[in-house]
Parts: C-alpha cells; structure tokens; sequence
C-alpha cells in the first residue's frame, strides 16, 4: 500500500463547510467582534466534523464552537453549538436554528 491511499483528503471524506455556511457564520463573527465579545477564531476540517472555534483572547481555549457533523444529521441534527465547558447548548438541523442562540444577547435588562 502506498502513501499517498493513506492520506486524508476530499476522497477519504473530510468534513468542511459550504460557501453559505461560511459566509453566515463569517457574519456572526464580524457582528460580535464589533460588540467586542470575540477576537479570534479557528476553523478545522476533520473526517467526522468540520468546527468553527471561536476565542475571546487567542491564548484561551474556545468560547463556544460550532460543529457541523453530518453523520448526526438524521438523528439529532448536524449542527451543534457547544460552550466553553463542553456542554451542548443548542444543536439542531439547520444552521440558523443554531445560530438563534447568539439573538439572545441582543436583549439586555436596562436598569
């Protein structure tokens, strides 16, 4: 067997996200740097999920990460968002249902 059957790849299956998906979560990452709440941020391609990592200071480990994994998407959704612990927060079937989770901060109490 040589090298090259071996190497991970587009054949092998490596899970990544589509232009749209980039795109909206690019959008929620521009929105919430301009809050000041994210500075940084990674995106990984593995075999079984493609992970969108995001920072509040590059030395830290993730605020929260979205991960598509399109082998859970008949059972419970291929989106997931997962927070800074490792506990799933929202997980869902469309990527916008995940992403309704950041909506809530928008709404402050005003004292």
């Amino acid at each position: 067997m040589s090298f090259e059957a071996q190497r991970p790849g587009p054949a092998t299956g490596v899970v990544f996200f589509d232009r749209r998906e980039l795109t909206r979560l690019m959008d929620l990452y521009g929105r919430m740097v301009s809050q000041g709440e994210w500075r940084d941020y990674a995106v990984d391609g593995l075999h079984e999920a493609a992970v969108f990592s995001v920072f509040r200071r590059a030395s830290e480990s993730p605020l929260y990460r979205i991960e598509k994994r399109p082998a859970l998407a008949r059972r419970r959704g291929a989106w997931a968002l997962i927070g800074h612990a490792g506990q799933v927060l929202k997980r869902g079937h469309e990527l916008a249902q995940v992403l309704r989770y950041f909506e809530r901060s928008r709404f402050r109490v005003v004292e």
